[in-house]
């Protein structure tokens, strides 16, 4: 699949490379050389190149970095700075987002976190790759918010549903003619490093049932729904199918990841609320897993029913739309 071109080769004097680093910078936040490397030149042997450019952008103000926090070799993470937002922005290529990573921001305690998630999506990248489907290096985006009920926005989480981040996947697959069927997959990612009590994850299950079944309602007079009101939920707006809820678990030894995944079942089989959306499609694996075997492997384990793990989560189901 031919790179995307993101700017003017001319503009300011930046390689194709170049150009190609700033708009995945800006859209994943904090990434290090290593993972702009795989992600951008995955043939290359080292992460030189990478850094060699990284360097160049930092001289004209457009990157910046921050040491890692648990780097005992003071492994700089790489972020955007405020001109090279200005800069990807004004080439129209991505949706301007109002998140900027601040020099605070990059070098707090949330540095591991933010890595998880570009690991789960360069996971899916390399995946794509060996297997011909379509993936890229811009196929996720963090932390897109998606409303679950209507009134005041001063409400927060409450009003609010924001996957760590929602990831698109092209599937193909041979047909009997001799063709390929494209199928789109959306997914709304979660990332927990062990930090994240499991009622709290339960709870982000039912904020996922709840926008499977919010429809909004037009405001009229003082905050009252107007008679009527909308018929169609919410998500169909969006999406041409609801997203598979794909948690995936790190920073923990194996036999702690699926401790947790069992006592997340539990939790979740004991809910009366999630029993309504037991159609939703949201399983657990692990970040390791997700890593060596792929996506399309028996790797994830579903939240709700049979506890055995599959692969049918992550296939094109009969609910999935086709890709143009």
């Amino acid at each position: 699949m031919p790179r995307p071109r993101f700017l003017d080769p001319t503009d300011r004097g930046l390689s194709q490379l170049g150009q190609e680093i700033l708009p995945v910078l800006y859209r994943h936040r904090l990434l290090s050389a290593g993972q702009l490397t795989q992600l951008l030149r995955p043939a290359a042997a080292s992460t030189r190149y990478i850094r060699r450019q990284l360097e160049v952008l930092h001289g004209r103000g457009l990157v910046d970095a921050s040491v890692r926090r648990t780097s005992r070799a003071g492994e700089l993470l790489w972020y955007t700075t405020a001109l090279g937002c200005e800069v990807v922005e004004s080439g129209g290529e991505l949706a301007p987002r109002a998140y900027r990573m601040t020099e605070d921001a990059a070098a707090s305690q949330l540095q591991e976190h933010t890595l998880a998630v570009n690991d789960m999506g360069l996971a899916f990248v390399q995946h794509a790759r060996r297997l011909g489907d379509e993936c890229g290096p811009l196929d996720w985006d963090p932390e897109v918010a998606h409303r679950v009920r209507d009134g005041d926005s001063r409400l927060g989480d409450e009003a609010f549903l924001v996957p760590d981040s929602v990831l698109r996947y092209i599937h193909t697959t041979p047909t009997g003619d001799g063709s390929q069927q494209r199928m789109l997959l959306t997914f709304f990612c979660e990332i927990d490093r062990a930090t994240m009590s499991i009622a709290r994850l339960a709870a982000k299950l039912h904020a996922y049932a709840r926008y499977a079944r919010y429809i909004p309602q037009p405001a009229l007079g003082r905050g009252r729904p107007k008679a009527g009101g909308y018929r169609r939920e919410a998500w169909r707006a969006r999406y041409p199918s609801f997203p598979r809820i794909l948690l995936v678990l790190d920073g923990a030894p194996d036999a702690q990841l699926a401790k947790r995944t069992d006592d997340l079942r539990a939790l979740a089989a004991a809910d009366a609320r999630l029993q309504p959306a037991a159609d939703l499609q949201a399983g657990v694996t692990t970040l390791e897993q997700l890593r060596v075997h792929g996506p399309f492997a028996p790797i994830v384990t579903p939240v709700l029913g049979d506890p055995e793990r599959t692969n049918v989560l992550l296939r094109p189901s009969a609910t999935a739309a086709s890709a143009a």
